[in-house]
């Protein structure tokens, strides 16, 4: 069954905020194999400008990726997660994503196609500061395959 058109501009209620902390963002560099000094040593990201460690670009996955489960566990939009790979993903930045930062994310749907039996889910989400500062916008597109 395809995906619901309906949803297309829906957009849901910023969710709670989530700090980010400073051993998060190490956490996140090592794993991926960031090795910026900015990304682990506080001194060294204030000698570049920022209040504490600043997070890899890729960083904000971390929390959009759980605040997308309003969109993707929906019953109603009818995506079945067994059958979904991660197609693309893109950020564009206001500023980076800085350790003691309260985000909030809002998400909502862009797009949704059909393809070759494959349905197309292009979702964003809108990250900014618990004060409403615009901090990050991501994009994702999740593919459902078919069920062939």
């Amino acid at each position: 069954m395809p995906l619901d058109q309906s949803f297309v501009g829906r957009s849901w209620p910023a969710t709670e905020p989530y700090l980010v902390g400073r051993e998060k963002i190490r956490e996140f560099a090592r794993a991926i194999g960031a090795t910026d000094a900015a990304y682990h040593d506080p001194e060294a990201a204030q000698a570049l400008g920022y209040a504490d460690v600043v997070a890899p670009p890729t960083f904000p996955v971390a929390i959009t990726m759980s605040a997308s489960r309003q969109i993707i566990e929906d019953p109603d939009l009818g995506l079945d997660y067994s059958r979904v790979v991660h197609g693309d993903q893109r950020f564009a930045y206001s500023r980076p994503v800085v350790a003691g930062d309260a985000l909030v994310c809002v998400n909502s749907v862009d797009e949704i196609t059909s393809r070759g039996g494959h349905d197309f889910l292009t979702t964003r989400t809108e990250v900014t500061t618990a004060d409403g500062e615009p901090v990050v916008t991501v994009w994702s597109k999740l593919v459902q395959r078919g069920e062939h």
